[in-house]
């Protein structure tokens, strides 16, 4: 790993498309690592960042507000909190004002994974980057979008 031409095998007839394949070959290398890591906690990666997004809250949160904050902009979002519901990480909570609002708060149980998975995760994904090159990564890619 290291040299995306070796990697895959190919030329590229300028930088920009070398850039651009290598974004999403990086991305869907990541995506593995990532699926990887969180397997043995049985829950998706997805499913951790709607779990983050609960902890950072603080509080309970409305579905749309969870939608909005999330990487992945997942259609599947509710069947994704479906799933942490059947395993108590969260918990649904009916609006009293607006029958049709509901709000989700992790559970007990689900801050205990989270605190169980950030002592297992590692940031080695980007070890052979300095905090500076780290910076001017996330600069372009700011920047690209």
């Amino acid at each position: 790993m290291g040299d995306l031409s070796k990697d895959i095998n190919s030329s590229f007839p300028n930088s920009k498309v070398k850039a651009l394949l290598n974004i999403i070959y990086t991305a869907n290398w990541i995506n593995s690592h990532q699926n990887a890591f969180f397997k043995p906690f049985g829950i998706s990666p997805q499913q951790f960042n709607i779990l983050r997004i609960l902890r950072g809250a603080g509080k309970p949160i409305k579905v749309q507000t969870i939608k909005e904050r999330m990487l992945e902009r997942a259609p599947n979002a509710t069947r994704l909190m479906d799933k942490l519901c059947d395993k108590h990480l969260i918990e649904r909570l009916p609006c009293p004002d607006d029958r049709r609002v509901v709000h989700i708060n992790i559970t007990t149980k689900g801050l205990g994974l989270l605190d169980e998975i950030d002592k297992d995760f590692k940031d080695d994904i980007l070890k052979n980057l300095t905090e500076k090159e780290a910076g001017q990564l996330s600069d372009l890619l700011d920047k690209i979008r």
